[in-house]
């Protein structure tokens, strides 16, 4: 009897402590690696396929699809419109030119590949991320900013979108 009562509790605790809503978390990340001796900032962001799938879907075409052998060169030009609309830097106080050079996938990532030349001292970046922020209310983009001497993050969401960091 004791041995069943115990097997009851081990069986039923886990269902009764489960939490019946599944909450997902919302993030992207950026990273920019400021590279002197190219004079560039060399910018990977990671977002989930499925959530930048959503926002693409909603805002621009049902059909599109990303991460599928359904991917068209449409979808593809969808995708890098989004975000160069989505992400602004702005190097020493003045826009910079984002140069999209392509995407790759990673089982349920999408890398986004942008560099920034011309870059010959960095003295401030701002950056302004709202990927994914007209979708989810949620969201959180956190950028990485790695220099030779230095290394910040910053949290972004839809109450604050762009944030500043002063090299000098």
């Amino acid at each position: 009897m004791k041995f069943l009562k115990i097997a009851l509790l081990i069986v039923v605790l886990p269902l009764m402590t489960a939490s019946s809503a599944d909450h997902k978390f919302y993030v992207s990340t950026t990273n920019i690696e400021y590279v002197p001796q190219k004079q560039s900032l060399q910018i990977i962001t990671k977002i989930f396929i499925d959530d930048i799938e959503d926002v693409l879907q909603k805002r621009y075409d049902s059909s599109i699809s990303i991460a599928t052998t359904k991917e068209t060169k449409r979808d593809a030009a969808f995708l890098k419109k989004y975000i160069l609309q989505k992400l602004q830097i702005n190097i020493n106080g003045k826009p910079a030119k984002l140069n999209y050079l392509g995407r790759d996938y990673d089982i349920d990532v999408v890398n986004a590949y942008i560099e920034i030349t011309g870059v010959k001292k960095l003295k401030s970046i701002e950056v302004k991320d709202e990927i994914l922020m007209d979708l989810f209310e949620e969201q959180q983009n956190i950028i990485h900013i790695k220099t030779p001497n230095l290394r910040r993050s910053l949290i972004l969401d839809k109450d604050n979108p762009k944030d500043m960091l002063n090299f000098d």
